[in-house]
């Protein structure tokens, strides 16, 4: 695989509903799409794990977009009372406002867009998909907990991948049963010999090769 050389890196600050969002944004020359990223609950746009992933994509020529969701007071208060990682709505709407941020930005307006969640994030990434099909055009989970969109798995029209480890028993019954209730383009892949971070030697790389598979097969052309 070529590998595509990085034309632009940086951090950015996005606006999101009176609040500012940090982020990390890599720009690929000639992108072909970019990708936001949705952490889980207790991450960050430092997720060693995130940041691995986004580095394959920007190889295969895509956009990386990794947003912390919450500001630095709102972690605070959530490390303490935990309830603002379990709101979904809240967070898709975030998620949401960085896409809508990248319609702003000249160079990136014009490229196709995928969501990657991790944990919490996918349902955020489902959710937002479904509040905002404009915004999207394919979805990846690993180790999401795609359940917790609830009411919106049916009305997801995003093609959706479901990366989930052999070892992660729990989450990947609960991702068998969203699958099921999944009505668009869908696949459920088990990562063999993988627990529910992925910390076995290669697994990461499997979820990696993986979502940039499904971002080139269902992300349109972008337009130049």
């Amino acid at each position: 695989m070529t590998v595509t050389e990085i034309e632009r890196e940086q951090d950015v600050s996005i606006p999101a509903g009176g609040e500012v969002l940090a982020a990390s944004l890599r720009l690929p020359r000639q992108a072909r799409g970019a990708i936001v990223f949705a952490h889980g609950s207790g991450s960050s746009r430092f997720s060693p794990r995130n940041r691995q992933v986004a580095g394959c994509l920007n190889a295969a020529g895509f956009a990386t977009v990794l947003a912390d969701l919450l500001t630095a007071p709102e972690e605070s208060r959530d490390r303490r009372g935990g309830h603002l990682r379990f709101d979904i709505p809240f967070l898709a709407s975030r998620l949401n406002a960085v896409a809508e941020w990248l319609l702003r930005q000249p160079d990136l307006s014009r490229l196709p867009r995928g969501y990657f969640g991790a944990s919490t994030g996918a349902a955020a990434a489902l959710v937002g998909a479904v509040a905002h099909p404009d915004h999207v055009d394919a979805v990846v989970s690993r180790g999401g907990r795609p359940d917790l969109a609830a009411a919106a798995l049916p009305l997801v029209q995003a093609p959706t991948l479901l990366l989930v480890g052999s070892r992660d028993a729990e989450v990947l019954a609960l991702n068998a049963r969203a699958l099921a209730r999944l009505t668009c383009v869908k696949q459920l892949q088990i990562v063999e010999g993988a627990s529910h971070l992925f910390e076995e030697p290669g697994a990461l790389h499997v979820v990696a090769r993986a979502a940039t598979l499904w971002f080139e097969q269902h992300l349109p052309a972008p337009e130049r």
